[in-house]
């Protein structure tokens, strides 16, 4: 069993939905008293959301590659960023280690494909739904992707920044999320990626029939796969 490195703190709320899902996933794929193998850096969100707003990219993704350098030393054989938004920057953390880092696009975008989805809406962050380092990884493996208008990425990101990671669940946030959900489904889309790992806290499948694609579980998933596999 390979060990994961897993940065986290982005928020707190999601990173325990990781490790439980990591564990879980593992003991139902071996059984007995098995769980995973976890090194966890976690870091200080205010920190990495006060970079976010300000849009210093290059200082969030130095703190993320140091993590990421310290997970390596503490022996773990690829790296995880237990968040979407700050995929922008995985770039430079993959760069600043000699072990792989697993994309949370590249897991979604194999779980898609497998389905057969070709047209999938897109919510996250207002980062994550309207810049291109998400998309156009998605787009580039033949995924068509669309986006809610903005007045729809600001009710999206404001309830994930004000309400889901400081851990307020609410009905009347999920009725709205539906609402959006319910637009993006009159554009043709097949289904919706949940691209922030917090929407999981506050949408599940039960709540719609639309199919939704948690990219939390997609890549908790694709890292126990990843960590069973044979040397």
């Amino acid at each position: 069993m390979k060990i994961i490195g897993l940065i986290g703190g982005m928020s707190w709320e999601s990173t325990a939905t990781y490790y439980r899902l990591l564990n879980q996933m593992t003991k139902d794929t071996l059984g007995g008293h098995h769980s995973s193998k976890i090194v966890l850096s976690s870091v200080d969100f205010a920190e990495i959301e006060a970079l976010q707003r300000a849009g210093d990219w290059d200082a969030s993704a130095q703190i993320l590659a140091k993590e990421a350098q310290k997970l390596e030393a503490a022996g773990a054989e690829f790296v995880m960023i237990g968040t979407n938004t700050m995929h922008k920057v995985a770039p430079a953390v993959q760069e600043a280690i000699t072990v792989p880092l697993l994309h949370i696009a590249d897991a979604t975008a194999d779980r898609l494909k497998i389905d057969g989805i070709q047209h999938v809406g897109l919510l996250g962050t207002r980062f994550t739904m309207s810049q291109p380092f998400y998309k156009e990884r998605l787009i580039a493996q033949g995924i068509k992707v669309t986006v809610p208008p903005e007045w729809h990425q600001d009710i999206v990101h404001e309830i994930i920044y004000q309400e889901l990671c400081q851990g307020k669940v609410s009905a009347h946030s999920r009725k709205q999320y539906l609402s959006v959900m319910d637009d993006l489904k009159a554009q043709g889309v097949e289904a919706v990626i949940l691209g922030c790992t917090e929407i999981g806290l506050l949408v599940q499948q039960k709540h719609t029939s639309m199919p939704l694609y948690d990219t939390t579980e997609l890549h908790a998933a694709a890292a126990v796969k990843l960590a069973l596999k044979e040397r």
